[in-house]
């Protein structure tokens, strides 16, 4: 059997609902999840590294890149044949998509969350983790990237977005569909992720904004956030790549500071382009210098300027790694 080890950061994974407030809260250790699911063993060698419980909007990029270094280090590990990583859903794809352009490997990671908690009877944890098993034990699962398992559904980190508050069937990939499924233990695999790339920082910079634009938005977040000495700034913008007049003077205003700017789209599928030409439309954004970050969500492109900034801060160097 394959040799997998969990790494558990905690989520609605490890939640109960607590009898006082009748929320969900923080309860259960890696362990003790891993004695209600007696499956896993029957599978594969299972280990359990601990790594915290977090509730997902808790986690950090200064957690997600201590967490990389971690299991870049158990991943090199001739005993460890891949792993799986237990996660918060608010913050699974961030997380993934930080593991996914930080950790070089040929063999599995699996990131998984559950929408459910273990108290409610139809807990989908048990199902994700034993899905995410059955990846690891896939040997056409290698040179896959991270990949996350949420509902039998296979996605590329790079690609897949959380698409619902609540349906257990929430995360997708929306612009390229899955990679593949998890059938009773069966694993399909239609297609290769899109793009595989690898950042090699030993730093990262937090320091990055993240603006959504909005009908008549004007300088006023821009401006703040240059003020702030922000050291990146990343915009949703409208459509295929455009902002109001006076959202682009305010992205005129912190460009004049020195700073990068990456532009995504507030819509939840689709990339960016310059093919308009009016005063805030995309030809006028790249003509000042705006660098387009193509298929890539807000939170996805701030992830990456962050990894991106730990190594330069020079705007063409920059701007290879999200266009080319």
């Amino acid at each position: 059997m394959k040799n997998v080890l969990i790494v558990f950061t905690g989520g609605t994974f490890s939640m109960h609902i607590d009898k006082q407030t009748g929320g969900a809260v923080p309860h259960y250790h890696g362990n003790e999840l891993l004695d209600k699911i007696p499956d896993a063993r029957e599978i594969a060698n299972i280990s359990m590294f601990e790594y915290g419980m977090f509730p997902g909007p808790h986690m950090t990029p200064e957690k997600m890149f201590d967490l990389a270094q971690k299991v870049n280090s158990f991943i090199q590990q001739d005993d460890v044949d891949g792993i799986v990583v237990t996660h918060g859903t608010d913050t699974l794809e961030e997380t993934a998509y930080f593991l996914d352009l930080t950790v070089k490997t040929h063999k599995p990671i699996v990131v998984i969350g559950a929408m459910k908690t273990s108290t409610e009877p139809d807990w989908d944890g048990a199902k994700n983790l034993l899905d995410a098993v059955h990846i690891i034990n896939n040997p056409n699962s290698q040179n896959m990237g991270v990949l996350v398992c949420l509902n039998g559904e296979i996605n590329a980190a790079s690609e897949v977005t959380k698409t619902h508050t609540e349906d257990i069937e929430t995360f997708h990939s929306l612009d390229f569909g899955a990679v593949g499924f998890v059938d009773r233990g069966r694993v399909i695999f239609n297609r290769m992720p899109r793009k595989l790339e690898t950042i090699h920082t030993s730093a990262i910079n937090t320091n990055v904004d993240l603006i959504k634009a909005y009908a008549g938005i004007d300088e006023k977040f821009f401006r703040f956030s240059a003020d702030s000495r922000v050291d990146g700034l990343v915009i949703e913008a409208m459509g295929v790549g455009n902002v109001p007049p006076k959202a682009f003077d305010g992205i005129k205003y912190v460009l004049s500071k020195n700073i990068p700017v990456v532009l995504t789209s507030r819509c939840p599928a689709g990339e960016t382009l310059d093919i308009y030409g009016y005063p805030g439309a995309g030809k006028w954004l790249k003509e000042v210098g705006v660098i387009f970050s193509e298929y890539l969500n807000g939170q996805k492109a701030r992830i990456k300027l962050m990894l991106c900034l730990g190594i330069t801060k020079n705007r063409e160097e920059l701007k290879k790694y999200f266009e080319e």
